[in-house]
């Protein structure tokens, strides 16, 4: 429990070290790979140029065209057109960047009734009532889609999530725009992760430095204390062949020398070894024990 606050920053500070170096680094796979697109109109010479890969798609291309979309609760199929071509987007939701116009914002209070009462009394919840936002991507929009560009064996050209993991965006931001804005929450992470990363340097350096300097006040004492034992067992050696004066032995255990002064009553009355186990009152007066010393009676 010695390093426990400095155990909790460290390890709190950890967890936002590595959700900033992930979010870092994604983001600069993602600069990276807007940088490296393919830049593609849609148009009747797309199919051509689908086909003029391997694999029938361009694992990560970017469109810069019109869109038609309806919003019905969840979503409907829409597609980027350009006169009578078209590119069907999949799976729209997972994109990263999902542009949309908010149509309608709204706020209905909540009118609680008695038992709604009683239950925000007990539970200490209240619902102060409901906020519906409805957002939409609106017909003749311009928008830029990041993706994967695949042709199906009916000669549809289908833009969707590419599968090695790079992100995939829908945007109403050119291409220019979209690296300037991914570029620039590439930094704000890279600083979140040199100020943290520097915190927790500091603190597991606290953390060392507390170990070792516990650690070595430990080796000194217990070199002290090996010392006393030391100084102890000469002391008694030398005494042992000479007979000790009932006022030079100790009041408890009746065998060794007095060695320990009690403070403040100023009573010399216990050894070594008994004073270890008497830490309340004086033997000889009942006074409180603040301090010990060693002392010697002759």
């Amino acid at each position: 429990m010695e390093y426990l606050g400095e155990v909790i920053a460290l390890g709190i500070d950890s967890v936002i070290l590595v959700v900033c170096l992930r979010q870092y680094f994604h983001c600069r796979l993602a600069v990276n790979s807007v940088k490296n697109v393919q830049i593609c109109d849609v148009g009747v010479n797309l199919h051509d140029i689908v086909k003029s890969s391997e694999t029938d798609k361009f694992n990560y291309v970017a469109s810069n065209e019109e869109r038609i979309v309806q919003d019905v609760y969840n979503t409907v199929p829409f597609a980027l057109q350009n006169g009578s071509a078209k590119v069907e987007v999949t799976d729209a939701l997972s994109a990263e960047i999902l542009d949309m116009d908010v149509l309608c914002d709204e706020f209905k209070p909540n009118a609680p009734t008695v038992a709604d009462l009683i239950w925000e009394f007990f539970t200490g919840f209240r619902q102060r009532g409901m906020q519906s936002t409805e957002e939409m991507l609106r017909e003749g929009v311009t928008m830029t889609g990041v993706g994967e560009l695949t042709l199906d064996k009916a000669g549809n050209l289908t833009l969707q999530p590419p599968i090695d993991g790079t992100p995939f965006y829908l945007t109403t931001m050119n291409v220019g725009s979209l690296l300037r804005k991914l570029d620039e929450r590439r930094r704000v992470y890279k600083c979140l992760c040199i100020i943290f990363g520097t915190v927790g340097l500091v603190v597991g350096g606290m953390v060392v430095c507390k170990y070792r300097r516990a650690r070595k006040e430990k080796r000194i004492s217990e070199e002290k204390r090996q010392n006393l034992e030391e100084s102890r067992k000469k002391r008694r050696q030398r005494v042992r062949d000479i007979e000790l004066r009932e006022d030079q032995i100790c009041v408890v255990c009746k065998e060794n020398p007095r060695e320990v002064i009690l403070l403040p009553c100023g009573h010399v009355c216990l050894c070594e070894d008994c004073s270890a186990s008497i830490n309340d009152y004086c033997p000889g007066c009942r006074a409180v024990i603040e301090q010990k010393n060693a002392a010697y009676i002759i």
